[in-house]
């Protein structure tokens, strides 16, 4: 148990009305009772000494892929850190190194198609290697982490350019975890990103962008299977870009650069032949300048959209986007993948929730009210609570599009929810007379991603029945959050092939409550 787990366990132990002798007498007891054998002392300070280390060198290595990434792409070449990896030890370990690279591509499939390296992936791929080492594995990876940071080598005016252009990029990621499911701040962040990148490193160009999602061609397949619709733009843009749909038989790059997985530059449009211009008001001699596409990969390096970005606003002649330029728009998209998939993940999430108290409150009428909330990341325990959800005792609920945010310093009577996030174990509280159930929903890592806050008014407990159809419900909605955390990660195969149409991932969400329930009445009967 970790510190805030004991105090919470407890604390709901005790309860609400016991004396402070009882609780000093209790505490008497424990010191008397719990007693602790010199092996298990031992064990525990191995335990603690080896997570220590553990993260010590995660952090090593988020610091050694920085350095190797100077470009902030969010990725390494797979072929060149085989190549560095292979003068380890003077090539004395490349058997070792050729059975991990087989080990990872089968643990991530994509890889032999892309040879693209994530940061979980390059630690995957070093533990792996030091697997195959005779002797400590902890002390392999340490050799190899400080054979590859002598190996990489940046200069300074890389270093700038790159910390500068990650912190815009970490601003997109943080949108994502602090807007409750919109997308909104996402999309300020990534064109705040693509248009701050442009002013301080890419000569002053004025540009436009916009970003467009694959949908199913519904109303008119024979233009083609899918369609591109335009979800986003720079504010110039927006009369006549947001909203516009895109078919394969229109004119355009789009859909070339989706097929083959790889940007599409055109230096000048205006020699081209086949742009599609949404501005129709712009007159032929203005339509000049460059057009970017780049292609946007989900986590297992399928085209879900497009980021588009060009210069036809810019009047002057180095309009051309450079290389480096492009390295940096690629990274901002997958900044922007990883961003918007996190908001489906959580969409998905509240709709196991809703389906979860659609099927409790039938059944528990003792209940009062049921608040969901989503925990917003912050730097130690300076983090958020978004409320998402308010369901009252008839069972007709609120979905909330823009959440209250409550903060630990501002709201001292819902401690209680606090306490349960940093713990992750259920808390009990009575507020203003109202006894409440803080319950949470875990992460794949047991941190808490959300709570249910279950106020059962001035009852101390529920009935006997009414308490399991709670307990049942709660087992359920964390088995679906677990399914579809899982189906998130990069080496799970998908099961999706337009992760865009994330409407019917929301179905298919609340229907695998339902799924996970008959599953477990089979298992009883």
């Amino acid at each position: 148990l970790t510190l805030p787990q004991f105090v919470q366990l407890m604390d709901n132990f005790v309860g609400e009305d016991i004396s402070l002798p009882t609780v000093k007498s209790l505490t008497e007891f424990i010191k008397e009772e719990y007693k602790q054998t010199e092996e298990e002392k031992m064990k525990q300070l191995e335990k603690a000494h080896h997570m220590s280390h553990v993260a010590q060198r995660k952090l090593l290595l988020e610091s050694l892929f920085e350095k190797w990434d100077s470009n902030a792409c969010g990725f390494l070449d797979l072929e060149e850190v085989v190549a560095v990896l292979s003068r380890f030890k003077e090539g004395l370990e490349k058997e070792a190194l050729l059975k991990a690279r087989e080990q990872l591509c089968s643990q991530y499939p994509q890889l032999s198609r892309v040879g693209k390296l994530s940061p979980k992936a390059f630690q995957t791929f070093l533990e792996l290697i030091a697997s195959k080492f005779t002797g400590n594995k902890d002390e392999a990876i340490d050799h190899l982490v400080r054979f590859l940071t002598t190996s990489v080598e940046q200069n300074g005016i890389e270093t700038l350019q790159s910390s500068t252009r990650r912190k815009w990029l970490q601003d997109i990621q943080q949108a994502a975890e602090t807007s409750g499911t919109s997308m909104e701040p996402v999309y300020k962040a990534v064109f705040k990103a693509l248009s701050q990148d442009a002013e301080a490193h890419g000569d002053h160009k004025k540009i436009s962008a916009y970003i467009a999602l694959l949908e199913e061609n519904q109303l008119s397949p024979g233009q083609g299977q899918v369609l591109l619709r335009y979800v986003a733009c720079t504010a110039d843009d927006a009369p006549y870009v947001l909203n516009q749909v895109l078919h394969r038989d229109m004119k355009g790059v789009s859909f070339a650069a989706i097929d083959q997985g790889k940007p599409i530059h055109v230096p000048r449009v205006q020699l081209h032949g086949n742009i599609h211009f949404w501005n129709s008001d712009r007159p032929v001699e203005e339509r000049k300048g460059s057009l970017l596409v780049l292609p946007l990969h989900d986590a297992h390096w399928r085209v879900f959209g497009i980021l588009g970005l060009d210069t036809l606003r810019d009047q002057s002649e180095k309009t051309i986007f450079l290389s480096h330029e492009i390295t940096f728009y690629q990274r901002v998209c997958h900044a922007f993948s990883k961003a918007y998939h996190h908001i489906c993940m959580l969409e998905n999430v509240l709709q196991v929730a809703v389906t979860a108290l659609d099927w409790l409150y039938p059944r528990t009428p003792s209940i009062h009210t049921v608040t969901v909330y989503l925990v917003a990341p912050g730097r130690d325990k300076n983090y958020a609570l978004c409320k998402m959800i308010t369901a009252g005792n008839t069972g007709q609920k609120e979905i909330h599009s823009s959440p209250a945010v409550l903060l630990r310093g501002e709201n001292l009577l819902r401690d209680y929810l606090f306490r349960c996030t940093d713990s992750s174990e259920v808390a009990l509280t009575a507020v203003h007379g109202e006894c409440h159930i803080a319950v949470p929903l875990h992460d794949l890592a047991r941190q808490t991603l959300g709570i249910f806050d279950v106020s059962i008014g001035p009852h101390k407990k529920l009935p006997s029945q009414e308490q399991k159809d709670l307990q049942r419900m709660l087992k359920m909605a964390q088995a679906a959050c677990s399914e579809i955390l899982q189906r998130s990660l990069e080496e799970t195969e998908p099961t999706h092939v337009l992760e865009a149409e994330h409407v019917a991932d929301e179905r298919h969400a609340g229907a695998l409550f339902h799924r996970l329930m008959l599953q477990e009445l089979r298992e009883c009967v």
